[in-house]
């Protein structure tokens, strides 16, 4: 039997990219998956479309609309009944130096990042304390760890994510539910391939294992953190990163 068989999993995020990458991860371990995407419908259908298993569902879902969100959240309900999973993947960037950085790109990525996720964990919550069961794993990132410059929006937002989980794990924790965190480092995307072969080198120094990620290598990170195999792990953040951060 797969790890995640009769499991319905919500993941945001999961037309493209890592979120892709998880959706199919799940998928094909026998989880009945529901994704969301922002604004690619036809991203989305083509991973819908190649998915192994029955029942899937896609909806389109704004991370800066709470309205929109509890919608979602409400039809998966009426339609699949209570989720055993959720995945918080979406995410935004604008980067800038902080001298430079507009006021409403440093709200709109924490808006998206970290509140965003705090609506989605909220809704998906529900159902999982009337189930007592459910296993919640956030998609932050090495930045959110290590700071970055051009990025403190952004590692603002994944940092904080990681402080909301391990608060939300010691609330939920008495009613069987488990919420850990992936925080993938340098990763192989369609942003990493445009990059200089100096700027590539200058990440590569930063990496012991002296290789890129690939999307499969956090997907497999949090199929763990979803399945059986981790029912002792809650308020954790696995590191997928080559080294490139320690703690």
């Amino acid at each position: 039997m797969s790890r995640l068989t009769g499991k319905k999993i919500f993941v945001t995020g999961g037309s493209r990219g890592i979120g892709a990458s998880i959706v199919r991860t799940l998928a094909a371990e026998g989880a009945q998956v529901i994704f969301s995407y922002a604004s690619r419908e036809d991203a989305a259908r083509e991973v819908l479309s190649k998915l192994p298993g029955e029942g899937h569902l896609i909806y389109k879902m704004n991370l800066c609309d709470e309205g929109n969100i509890e919608q979602v959240f409400r039809e998966v309900s009426e339609k699949l009944g209570e989720l055993d999973g959720l995945v918080n993947n979406a995410g935004v960037t604008k980067d800038q130096l902080l001298l430079r950085m507009k006021s409403e790109d440093f709200d709109m990525v924490l808006n998206a990042n970290l509140r965003g996720s705090f609506l989605v964990t909220r809704a998906a919550l529900k159902g999982m304390l009337r189930a007592r069961k459910g296993s919640i794993v956030s998609v932050t990132s090495v930045i959110g760890q290590t700071g970055n410059a051009g990025q403190a929006n952004y590692s603002a937002s994944k940092a904080g994510l990681i402080a909301f989980s391990k608060s939300v794990a010691l609330e939920v924790a008495s009613r069987g539910i488990r919420v850990n965190c992936v925080a993938p480092g340098f990763i192989a995307t369609d942003m990493t391939e445009t990059m200089t072969s100096d700027a590539r080198d200058n990440v590569m120094k930063r990496i012991p294992l002296a290789s890129i990620g690939h999307a499969q290598d956090v997907a497999q990170s949090v199929l763990f953190l979803l399945s059986d195999e981790s029912k002792y792990n809650t308020g954790h953040t696995l590191n997928v990163n080559g080294g490139m951060y320690m703690n």
